[in-house]
């Protein structure tokens, strides 16, 4: 499946049906009063979170999405139906913006929440309503308001507890299909996860977590190289970060460096990311050459405070460690939110 996580769209609210200018007019009232009924009122643009969705492929086909028009009043003090109002559903995680300004209108982070993006017009009042005593036969009705409307932007933030970062083929999808259900599909060019995958993890007696792996991060990801802030984003909302570490000579790469790249295109692209927690996970211990550089790599993260363990994301070597770990910090962050 494609996955689509930005989207403009443009919602137009129903116009309100005009009223009516109308007088009643039979054969043994010659001189009847006016009976123009009111105009309709406009259908609203509503936007609600769907758990069942998980992408915003369909916004690339449907980009406008108008309710319906208030039905005009007639005459005999007939009410102008109500336009339909619709409903677009969005995947939980889903920030709505203003497309021109740029600024938040909503962000949809549960199931069912609902908010009015675009109120229908109000329909206009026939002439009848404008009798009195002074003015007994009014020639005009009020036309109908015009329906809210507006452009918006899409983001799709994913929802997980945790994310795995690192640089490309540092083995984040290895170690999500290795402790998860989750698929992710893999393609030989530098950013190997074509797209950011979610799955479940169930740690012993520990409850579930959601853990996703983010497409690799490059030098200057920041300024939108490579996959860049595409990717970026996703990874605002987790409780801790799975620090992925390519600890292989056969690579070409320096963990110490590494980790310090890393950090910094998080920090560029958000400072307030400096204070996430994150755990250090030295992968490919399975080699022989990258165990005997372990020591010295450990020592170096022992000095920077961070919780360090090494494991092979291929033979499964230390990760219910790892997992213990992460599933502690993640019940300890929503008990200090609940």
């Amino acid at each position: 499946m494609k996955f689509i996580d930005e989207a403009k769209i443009y919602v137009h609210a129903g116009n309100g049906g005009r009223g009516c200018v109308s007088f009643r007019r039979e054969k043994y009232v010659p001189k009847g009063g006016p009976d123009g009924g009111d105009g309709g009122k406009g259908g609203d643009v509503t936007i609600i979170g769907d758990r069942r969705l998980s992408s915003l492929l369909d916004f690339n086909y449907k980009r406008n999405h108008i309710a319906e028009r208030g039905q005009h009043g007639k005459g005999s003090n007939w009410h102008g139906k109500d336009g339909k109002s619709i409903t677009i559903h969005v995947p939980i995680g889903t920030l709505i913006k203003d497309a021109d300004t740029g600024d938040v209108i909503e962000d949809i982070t549960s199931d069912a929440q609902e908010i009015l993006i675009a109120k229908g017009g109000r329909g206009g009042k026939g002439n009848a309503h404008f009798v009195s005593s002074t003015f007994q036969a009014p020639k005009f009705a009020q036309p109908g308001e015009e329906g809210g409307e507006r452009h918006l932007k899409l983001e799709l933030k994913l929802l997980a507890d945790v994310g795995i970062i690192g640089f490309p083929n540092a083995g984040k999808s290895t170690l999500i299909s290795h402790i998860s259900k989750a698929k992710p599909k893999i393609a030989d060019y530098p950013f190997t996860t074509l797209k950011p995958n979610l799955g479940v993890v169930k740690v012993g007696d520990y409850a579930n977590f959601v853990i996703a792996d983010i497409p690799g991060l490059i030098e200057g990801a920041h300024e939108g190289k490579g996959l860049g802030i595409k990717f970026l984003k996703h990874i605002e909302r987790t409780s801790i970060f799975i620090h992925l570490i390519d600890l292989s000579p056969f690579s070409e790469r320096e963990p110490k460096k590494d980790f310090e790249i890393i950090n910094k295109e998080l920090i560029a692209f958000n400072p307030d990311l400096k204070n996430k927690k994150q755990v250090i996970a030295l992968n490919k211990i399975d080699i022989p050459e990258a165990r005997e550089r372990l020591s010295n790599i450990l020592k170096f993260f022992k000095t920077k405070g961070i919780k360090t363990f090494a494991i092979s994301a291929v033979t499964g070597e230390c990760i219910l460690e790892l997992l213990k770990y992460v599933a502690k910090v993640v019940i300890e962050k929503k008990c200090q939110k609940s």
